[in-house]
């Protein structure tokens, strides 16, 4: 009974500091879902997500949305489209955002492709390599979940950027913030503990 009465006790407390970590990260994610973005940025970084076949999912869709829309309204902003092709891609992330932004208007000039990368890491690692040292602006474009994360990651490799959020549309809203509970949780472990470069 005893041994009954102590797993109960240790299995409160666990789910009790749980729920507070959830509700630390949910907080985090949230002062980052209503950034206002810098007019006239020098470069703009959409990064990738899911593409079924050759078309982009419902959350890339929602940022390629975004990035079209600041394009439009800043017509000296070059575009940084960045992310790979993963399992079920039949063209790279890159390639669908280049795609879908030239549709909405945009000219492909101000296009630039990243197309190698796997995960935000390295998004924001080759990205950086086609800014020019002389840029004084750049916004990153991505999901309300994911912002917190990828200008988090930014500013560890040096890169200081503002943020644009793109809407996360309501069917991808469980599976997307589950997962990003994860990922910050390894960028957390890889950064404060492990050493992270």
């Amino acid at each position: 009974m005893r041994k009954n009465k102590s797993f109960l006790r240790l299995l409160s407390i666990f789910i009790g500091l749980g729920l507070v970590y959830v509700t630390f990260l949910q907080v985090k994610i949230s002062q980052y879902c209503n950034l206002k973005s810098p007019r006239n940025a020098d470069y703009l970084i959409v990064l990738g997500a899911r593409v079924n076949g050759v078309e982009p999912s419902l959350v890339l869709a929602s940022r390629i949305n975004a990035a079209a829309k600041y394009l439009k309204e800043n017509k000296k902003t070059v575009v940084i489209a960045s992310g790979g092709m993963g399992p079920g891609e039949d063209i790279s992330e890159a390639e669908a955002i280049k795609k879908e932004l030239v549709k909405q208007g945009i000219n492909e000039s101000r296009i630039l492709l990243e197309d190698h990368s796997t995960n935000t890491y390295e998004n924001i690692k080759f990205s950086k390599k086609l800014i020019s040292p002389k840029s004084k602006s750049i916004v990153v474009v991505t999901s309300t979940f994911h912002l917190y994360r990828a200008i988090s990651l930014a500013h560890y490799q040096g890169l200081s950027v503002d943020g644009l959020p793109a809407k996360t549309p309501w069917l991808a809203v469980f599976k997307s913030y589950s997962r990003e509970y994860l990922a910050i949780t390894k960028f957390y472990l890889e950064r404060y503990l492990l050493g992270f470069s």
